[in-house]
């Protein structure tokens, strides 16, 4: 099938502007879909931090400051890293085609969706500070907006790569799954967030020190500590700049190429 090229009527701002706005629409018409997905953070909160609690004998706050920021960059990595399958849904229904002929920027769809991502982030994440802060668990307030700000960079990356898997993937959804749910638990793991690996294997710590999602869970304990000046803050950022300028440029690259 052939399709005539699009007049565009706006510049790449606001092209990806309207895409944004379009994609935020659900989730502003169904909170509850937002709401439910804090489910599993809020399993791993409540049932593994006191299983850390007894295994180190830490007190509960002490804990929760090392645990609570791991807990948002599995938020990041879970919900993000599979928001592709919402494409994918797309490309099966011939919606994503319809928006393919719309007088918009092939980038400004791959950018806006991505975008899209950061306002989930953070009320979930804002949302899980909340519930831990009675017990204990009390961020650095300057650290915990860089902390949001990192995990919003983060997550544009990272769900940029979703989207560009669901592109790679089309008509073949178990496909994406199978490749998501590879990737993703060897990725949790290894990024140290529900268990230290100081005491790892050295192969398991060598293989760490090359996650970028490592930097960046070390990096948001940092932060929420207000240890601004830690060198594990700089690597993060690296680590999640990285991360979102590979994902933009996979997703742009694999978006103009869409069909």
């Amino acid at each position: 099938m052939t399709t005539t090229a699009p007049v565009r009527r706006g510049g790449p701002a606001r092209d990806t502007w309207h895409v944004l706005t379009r994609e935020l629409r659900p989730v502003l018409r169904d909170p509850f879909t937002l709401i439910f997905s804090l489910l599993q953070p809020l399993v791993f909160l409540g049932l593994f931090a006191p299983l850390l609690v007894g295994a180190s004998g830490a007190p509960v706050a002490d804990t929760l400051q090392w645990f609570v920021p791991g807990v948002l960059v599995m938020i990041v990595l879970f919900g993000t890293g599979a928001v592709g399958s919402n494409l994918q849904y797309e490309m099966m229904t011939g919606s994503h085609e319809r928006t393919l002929v719309a007088p918009l920027r092939r980038s400004s769809l791959l950018i806006g969706r991505a975008l899209k991502e950061v306002a989930p982030i953070v009320v979930q994440a804002i949302a899980i500070v909340l519930i831990a802060w009675p017990f204990g668990f009390a961020p650095n307030l300057p650290g915990l907006v860089a902390g949001l700000a990192l995990l919003a960079v983060f997550g544009v990356g990272l769900g940029s790569l979703s989207y560009s898997l669901a592109l790679a993937t089309k008509d073949r959804e178990w496909l994406f799954w199978g490749v998501q749910q590879t990737l993703i638990f060897p990725l949790l793991i290894l990024s140290g967030m529900l268990l230290p690996l100081d005491d790892g294997p050295a192969w398991m710590r060598a293989v760490a020190a090359v996650n970028p999602i490592n930097w960046v869970v070390q990096a948001e304990r940092a932060l929420f500590a207000g240890a601004f000046t830690d060198l594990t803050v700089l690597w993060g950022w690296l680590a999640a700049l990285a991360v979102a300028v590979v994902g933009l440029a996979v997703g742009i690259r694999a978006m103009r190429r869409s069909s």
